[in-house]
Protein backbone atom coordinates (compact mmCIF):
# COMPACT_ATOMS: atom_id res chain seq x y z
CA UNK A 1 0.00 0.00 0.00
CA UNK A 2 1.35 3.71 -0.82
CA UNK A 3 2.59 5.33 2.89
CA UNK A 4 0.07 8.11 2.35
CA UNK A 5 -3.39 6.00 2.27
CA UNK A 6 -1.40 3.73 4.98
CA UNK A 7 -1.34 6.45 7.52
CA UNK A 8 -5.20 7.32 6.71
CA UNK A 9 -6.17 3.53 7.13
CA UNK A 10 -4.01 3.69 10.27
CA UNK A 11 -6.14 6.15 11.87
CA UNK A 12 -9.34 5.24 11.27
CA UNK A 13 -8.22 1.77 12.36
CA UNK A 14 -7.49 3.26 15.52
CA UNK A 15 -10.63 5.30 15.78
CA UNK A 16 -12.51 2.09 14.73
CA UNK A 17 -11.42 0.40 17.30
CA UNK A 18 -11.87 3.25 19.94
CA UNK A 19 -15.55 3.36 18.70
CA UNK A 20 -14.99 -0.89 19.78
CA UNK A 21 -14.43 -0.12 23.12
CA UNK A 22 -16.24 2.41 24.03
CA UNK A 23 -19.31 -0.25 23.26
CA UNK A 24 -17.44 -2.31 25.18
CA UNK A 25 -17.69 -0.13 28.67
CA UNK A 26 -21.13 -0.80 30.03
CA UNK A 27 -19.63 -4.51 29.96
CA UNK A 28 -16.40 -4.57 31.24
CA UNK A 29 -15.94 -0.70 32.04
CA UNK A 30 -13.34 1.24 31.19
CA UNK A 31 -10.12 -0.59 32.79
CA UNK A 32 -11.53 -3.87 32.00
CA UNK A 33 -11.50 -2.78 28.26
CA UNK A 34 -8.08 -1.05 28.27
CA UNK A 35 -6.78 -4.29 29.73
CA UNK A 36 -8.31 -6.50 26.99
CA UNK A 37 -6.75 -4.66 24.64
CA UNK A 38 -3.31 -4.42 25.78
CA UNK A 39 -3.21 -7.71 27.28
CA UNK A 40 -4.19 -9.24 24.21
CA UNK A 41 -2.00 -6.69 21.97
CA UNK A 42 1.36 -7.82 24.30
CA UNK A 43 0.33 -11.29 23.69
CA UNK A 44 0.00 -11.03 19.77
CA UNK A 45 3.45 -9.17 20.00
CA UNK A 46 5.15 -11.84 22.48
CA UNK A 47 3.99 -14.46 19.74
CA UNK A 48 5.10 -12.79 16.79
CA UNK A 49 8.43 -10.95 18.04
CA UNK A 50 9.81 -13.74 20.14
CA UNK A 51 12.07 -11.24 22.26
CA UNK A 52 14.92 -12.69 24.19
CA UNK A 53 14.66 -11.45 27.21
CA UNK A 54 16.96 -13.33 29.27
CA UNK A 55 19.95 -11.12 26.51
CA UNK A 56 18.65 -7.92 27.88
CA UNK A 57 20.97 -5.70 29.94
CA UNK A 58 20.60 -3.61 32.97
CA UNK A 59 20.70 -0.88 31.05
CA UNK A 60 18.05 -2.28 28.55
CA UNK A 61 15.61 -2.77 31.08
CA UNK A 62 15.69 0.37 32.67
CA UNK A 63 14.91 1.61 29.78
CA UNK A 64 11.67 -0.43 28.52
CA UNK A 65 10.38 -1.29 31.79
CA UNK A 66 9.25 3.14 32.04
CA UNK A 67 8.37 3.01 28.24
CA UNK A 68 5.78 0.63 28.82
CA UNK A 69 4.13 1.90 31.86
CA UNK A 70 4.07 4.53 30.17
CA UNK A 71 2.47 3.14 27.32
CA UNK A 72 0.12 1.53 29.32
CA UNK A 73 -1.08 4.33 31.58
CA UNK A 74 -1.85 6.37 28.27
CA UNK A 75 -4.02 4.11 26.58
CA UNK A 76 -5.75 3.46 30.82
CA UNK A 77 -6.48 6.72 31.39
CA UNK A 78 -7.62 7.56 27.67
CA UNK A 79 -10.44 5.35 27.78
CA UNK A 80 -11.64 6.59 31.23
CA UNK A 81 -11.38 9.53 29.42
CA UNK A 82 -13.72 8.16 26.60
CA UNK A 83 -16.19 6.55 29.22
CA UNK A 84 -16.74 10.39 30.07
CA UNK A 85 -16.66 12.29 26.52
CA UNK A 86 -17.07 12.11 22.86
CA UNK A 87 -14.54 10.49 20.83
CA UNK A 88 -13.13 13.69 18.80
CA UNK A 89 -12.51 15.93 22.39
CA UNK A 90 -10.73 13.12 23.86
CA UNK A 91 -8.81 12.36 20.90
CA UNK A 92 -8.01 16.48 20.80
CA UNK A 93 -7.25 16.91 24.35
CA UNK A 94 -4.78 13.53 24.29
CA UNK A 95 -3.00 14.96 21.18
CA UNK A 96 -1.91 18.19 23.29
CA UNK A 97 1.38 16.00 24.68
CA UNK A 98 2.90 15.66 21.72
CA UNK A 99 1.98 19.26 21.11
CA UNK A 100 3.77 20.20 23.89
CA UNK A 101 6.72 18.04 23.18
CA UNK A 102 6.80 19.36 19.94
CA UNK A 103 7.02 22.56 21.09
CA UNK A 104 8.89 22.06 24.51
CA UNK A 105 12.08 24.58 24.54
CA UNK A 106 11.32 26.36 21.25
CA UNK A 107 11.78 30.58 21.85
CA UNK A 108 10.57 31.29 18.27
CA UNK A 109 7.47 33.39 17.93
CA UNK A 110 6.09 31.11 15.35
CA UNK A 111 5.58 28.67 18.01
CA UNK A 112 4.00 30.81 20.27
CA UNK A 113 1.20 31.10 17.74
CA UNK A 114 1.17 27.45 17.93
CA UNK A 115 0.38 27.03 21.61
CA UNK A 116 -2.01 30.30 21.10
CA UNK A 117 -3.89 28.40 19.29
CA UNK A 118 -3.71 25.05 21.48
CA UNK A 119 -4.76 27.00 23.79
CA UNK A 120 -7.77 28.72 22.11
CA UNK A 121 -9.00 25.14 21.57
CA UNK A 122 -8.95 24.11 25.14
CA UNK A 123 -10.69 27.44 26.34
CA UNK A 124 -13.77 26.32 23.96
CA UNK A 125 -13.84 22.58 25.30
CA UNK A 126 -13.35 23.54 28.61
CA UNK A 127 -16.84 23.90 31.14
CA UNK A 128 -16.71 27.08 32.13
CA UNK A 129 -19.68 27.85 34.32
CA UNK A 130 -20.58 24.21 34.87
CA UNK A 131 -21.00 24.09 30.86
CA UNK A 132 -19.19 21.64 28.43
CA UNK A 133 -17.98 18.50 28.20
CA UNK A 134 -17.04 16.57 31.72
CA UNK A 135 -14.93 18.11 33.82
CA UNK A 136 -13.50 14.51 35.11
CA UNK A 137 -13.30 13.13 31.45
CA UNK A 138 -11.25 16.31 30.31
CA UNK A 139 -8.52 15.38 33.23
CA UNK A 140 -8.17 12.44 32.27
CA UNK A 141 -7.85 13.29 28.64
CA UNK A 142 -4.73 15.51 29.54
CA UNK A 143 -3.29 13.14 31.87
CA UNK A 144 -3.27 10.76 29.00
CA UNK A 145 -2.03 13.09 26.45
CA UNK A 146 1.09 14.03 29.65
CA UNK A 147 1.96 9.75 29.00
CA UNK A 148 1.56 10.34 25.86
CA UNK A 149 4.24 13.27 25.92
CA UNK A 150 6.50 10.79 28.99
CA UNK A 151 5.87 7.86 26.09
CA UNK A 152 7.66 10.18 23.29
CA UNK A 153 10.87 10.91 25.90
CA UNK A 154 11.07 7.53 26.81
CA UNK A 155 10.59 6.34 23.83
CA UNK A 156 13.52 7.75 21.83
CA UNK A 157 15.23 6.30 24.73
CA UNK A 158 14.92 2.89 24.19
CA UNK A 159 15.42 3.51 20.71
CA UNK A 160 18.68 4.00 21.62
CA UNK A 161 19.20 0.73 23.59
CA UNK A 162 16.72 -1.82 21.71
CA UNK A 163 15.62 -3.03 18.26
CA UNK A 164 11.76 -1.25 17.53
CA UNK A 165 9.98 -4.85 17.21
CA UNK A 166 11.95 -5.84 20.92
CA UNK A 167 11.10 -2.47 22.32
CA UNK A 168 7.45 -2.55 21.44
CA UNK A 169 6.89 -6.18 22.42
CA UNK A 170 8.46 -6.16 25.68
CA UNK A 171 7.03 -2.74 26.24
CA UNK A 172 3.64 -3.91 25.66
CA UNK A 173 4.16 -6.51 28.26
CA UNK A 174 4.94 -4.29 31.07
CA UNK A 175 2.24 -2.33 29.82
CA UNK A 176 -0.40 -4.79 30.53
CA UNK A 177 1.05 -5.56 33.69
CA UNK A 178 0.61 -1.80 34.74
CA UNK A 179 -3.19 -1.92 33.67
CA UNK A 180 -4.28 -5.53 34.17
CA UNK A 181 -4.68 -4.51 38.38
CA UNK A 182 -7.27 -2.21 37.13
CA UNK A 183 -8.93 -4.41 35.04
CA UNK A 184 -9.36 -6.80 37.52
CA UNK A 185 -10.08 -4.69 40.45
CA UNK A 186 -14.18 -4.30 40.30
CA UNK A 187 -14.60 -8.26 38.81
CA UNK A 188 -16.24 -7.53 35.42
CA UNK A 189 -13.14 -9.37 33.65
CA UNK A 190 -13.69 -12.60 35.64
CA UNK A 191 -16.80 -13.15 33.35
CA UNK A 192 -15.64 -12.50 29.51
CA UNK A 193 -17.11 -14.96 27.23
CA UNK A 194 -16.23 -16.03 23.47
CA UNK A 195 -18.05 -13.08 21.84
CA UNK A 196 -16.89 -10.29 24.39
CA UNK A 197 -13.34 -11.75 23.81
CA UNK A 198 -13.42 -12.02 20.20
CA UNK A 199 -14.28 -8.34 20.36
CA UNK A 200 -11.40 -7.79 22.75
CA UNK A 201 -8.94 -9.88 19.66
CA UNK A 202 -10.53 -6.83 16.80
CA UNK A 203 -9.86 -4.25 19.77
CA UNK A 204 -6.23 -5.36 19.24
CA UNK A 205 -6.23 -5.79 16.16
CA UNK A 206 -8.00 -2.52 15.53
CA UNK A 207 -6.30 -0.55 17.91
CA UNK A 208 -2.98 -2.40 18.14
CA UNK A 209 -1.40 -4.83 15.84
CA UNK A 210 -2.87 -2.97 12.29
CA UNK A 211 -2.19 0.36 12.71
CA UNK A 212 1.77 -0.56 14.12
CA UNK A 213 2.34 -1.95 11.00
CA UNK A 214 0.31 0.33 8.76
CA UNK A 215 2.90 3.42 10.35
CA UNK A 216 5.82 1.06 10.24
CA UNK A 217 4.81 0.22 6.20
CA UNK A 218 4.56 4.16 5.76
CA UNK A 219 7.52 5.40 7.82
CA UNK A 220 10.08 3.47 5.88
CA UNK A 221 8.82 5.90 2.63
CA UNK A 222 7.63 8.61 3.89
CA UNK A 223 9.66 11.39 6.14
CA UNK A 224 9.48 11.45 9.83
CA UNK A 225 8.34 14.87 9.59
CA UNK A 226 5.67 14.59 6.58
CA UNK A 227 4.39 11.34 8.76
CA UNK A 228 3.65 13.45 11.90
CA UNK A 229 1.89 16.27 9.94
CA UNK A 230 -0.43 13.21 8.37
CA UNK A 231 -1.06 12.50 12.00
CA UNK A 232 -1.94 15.49 13.05
CA UNK A 233 -5.39 15.15 11.25
CA UNK A 234 -6.34 12.50 14.00
CA UNK A 235 -8.34 14.72 16.15
CA UNK A 236 -10.40 15.39 13.28
CA UNK A 237 -10.63 11.68 12.32
CA UNK A 238 -11.99 10.81 15.62
CA UNK A 239 -14.18 13.35 15.72
CA UNK A 240 -15.66 12.42 11.88
CA UNK A 241 -15.72 8.52 13.47
CA UNK A 242 -17.54 9.60 16.87
CA UNK A 243 -20.39 11.26 14.51
CA UNK A 244 -20.54 8.30 11.81
CA UNK A 245 -19.85 4.81 14.51
CA UNK A 246 -20.73 6.40 17.99
CA UNK A 247 -23.49 9.35 16.77
CA UNK A 248 -21.64 11.80 18.83
CA UNK A 249 -22.61 15.10 17.69
CA UNK A 250 -20.29 17.72 18.73
CA UNK A 251 -21.66 21.98 18.57
CA UNK A 252 -20.02 24.49 16.51
CA UNK A 253 -17.09 25.47 19.38
CA UNK A 254 -16.22 21.29 19.46
CA UNK A 255 -15.48 21.59 16.22
CA UNK A 256 -13.74 24.73 16.00
CA UNK A 257 -11.56 23.35 18.87
CA UNK A 258 -10.87 20.31 17.19
CA UNK A 259 -9.74 22.56 13.97
CA UNK A 260 -7.59 24.49 16.12
CA UNK A 261 -5.61 21.77 17.85
CA UNK A 262 -5.27 20.05 14.57
CA UNK A 263 -3.61 23.33 12.72
CA UNK A 264 -1.40 23.92 15.97
CA UNK A 265 -0.30 20.40 16.06
CA UNK A 266 0.46 20.73 11.84
CA UNK A 267 2.43 24.13 12.10
CA UNK A 268 4.40 22.90 14.78
CA UNK A 269 5.18 19.67 13.27
CA UNK A 270 6.08 21.88 9.90
CA UNK A 271 8.07 24.92 12.00
CA UNK A 272 10.12 22.17 13.91
CA UNK A 273 13.71 22.17 13.29
CA UNK A 274 13.75 18.45 14.74
CA UNK A 275 10.47 16.28 14.70
CA UNK A 276 9.57 13.25 16.84
CA UNK A 277 7.45 10.33 15.28
CA UNK A 278 5.01 9.11 17.89
CA UNK A 279 3.75 5.90 16.70
CA UNK A 280 0.93 4.03 18.59
CA UNK A 281 -0.81 6.92 20.26
CA UNK A 282 -4.29 6.45 21.94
Amino acid sequence: MPPVPAVFLAIISVQGGAAIAKGLFPVVGAAGTASMRIGISALMLLIAVRPRLGQLTAAQWRAVIPYGVALGMMNFLFYCALARIPLGLGVTLEFLGPLAVALAGSRRWLDALWAVLAGLGIALIAPWGGQGIDTVGMLFALAAGACWAIYIVLGGRVAEVLPGNTAVAVGMFFASLAVLPFGFADGKLLHLTPHLLGLGCALALLSSALPFTLEMQALRSLPTRIFSILMSVEPAAAALCGLVFLHERLTPAQWLAVALVVVASAGATLSAKKSLATVGGE
